[in-house]
């Protein structure tokens, strides 16, 4: 567990919601000396030194490491719920959300693409909105945006508009102001087709869709460039140029990021009123319960979730 390595991962303090048993259990399996400490949110500081502070949420559930376990789907989602009124009354700044196996969620009778979407319904305790959630993969040297998210390749064309590229783009700029202090965000946009379709011979997208959301965020204040192709985006050079990468799908985004830093780099998401990130990985079920797991991404995630939900910072 990350917090028997708190002090060599820099952790600030934060608090778990889950059943304590099921983690002290967990460590017991590993053999990790992770002293478990049942405390009410706003108690973390003083437990933290000595102790995991854990918020029970959610009903018992068994440790059995590598499984899609359907009883845990509930207790994902309460917690999830929990954590976030948490922030909402001021006595958490920030939540960081673990793995999710979408479908423990979805036999719970979760309706969500995933927790992302479901943490734009949850924002709606601040105010109708709307909140659109962006997602963010924040890497130490690059931060990425994809336009369209957790849909098949085949339909990206279809969902992919103007507007919606337009709208991602003055959310990305917005919070790249507010919470990480760049004062004049750069965006770089990639193109959907090889070679941002080279003048339509590769497809028109680019053409009729892409660079006129350019077009409009420049005109509306942004500093966007492109449409250009995505694989001469990304190396060293070209990286220097930008603050962020706006891709047009999920991989064209992601692959870049997790290649040149997969353990520091961070799922935050935007577009909402209070801080969430995550680690940039999945459930790794062949790993689990094996002690093998690297915490690095998660550390990274609660530095940065504790970096952005600074006051000082927000302002």
């Amino acid at each position: 567990m990350a917090w028997s390595r708190r002090d060599e991962l820099g952790l600030p303090a934060f608090y778990m919601r889950a059943d304590p048993q099921f983690l002290a259990d967990r460590a017991a399996r590993l053999g990790l000396s992770v002293p478990i400490r049942t405390v009410e949110p706003g108690q973390t500081l003083d437990a933290f030194a000595e102790a995991l502070p854990v918020v029970p949420t959610g009903a018992p559930v068994a440790d059995r490491p590598g499984e899609a376990q359907a009883d845990t789907g509930a207790a994902v989602i309460s917690s999830i719920e929990a954590a976030v009124a948490d922030v909402r009354q001021g006595v958490a700044t920030a939540v960081v959300t673990n793995p999710i196996h979408k479908k423990v969620l979805y036999d719970a009778g979760f309706r969500h693409p995933g927790h992302t979407e479901f943490l734009g319904v949850l924002a709606e305790q601040w105010g109708p909105g709307p909140w659109r959630p962006v997602m963010m993969l924040a890497g130490p040297s690059l931060m990425v945006v994809p336009v369209t998210t957790h849909i098949a390749l085949r339909r990206v064309p279809d969902v992919l508009t103007t507007d919606l590229i337009v709208e991602t783009g003055h959310i990305v700029a917005r919070d790249l102001k507010v919470r990480f202090g760049i004062a004049a965000p750069r965006l770089s946009v990639a193109g959907l087709n090889p070679h941002a379709g080279e003048g339509g011979t590769m497809g028109i997208e680019d053409e009729t869709v892409v660079a006129p959301a350019v077009a409009r965020l420049r005109a509306e204040g942004i500093d966007a460039r492109g449409p250009f192709p995505a694989d001469t985006l990304f190396h060293p050079a070209a990286r220097r140029e930008y603050d962020c990468v706006l891709g047009m799908y999920h991989d064209q985004a992601l692959i870049p990021v997790k290649t040149i830093a997969f353990d520091e780099t961070v799922n935050v998401t935007l577009g909402l009123p209070f801080v969430r990130t995550s680690p940039d990985h999945g459930t790794a079920f062949p790993i689990a319960g094996t002690g093998t797991a690297r915490p690095d991404s998660f550390a990274a995630s609660v530095r940065l979730a504790a970096a952005l939900g600074d006051p000082s910072v927000l302002t």
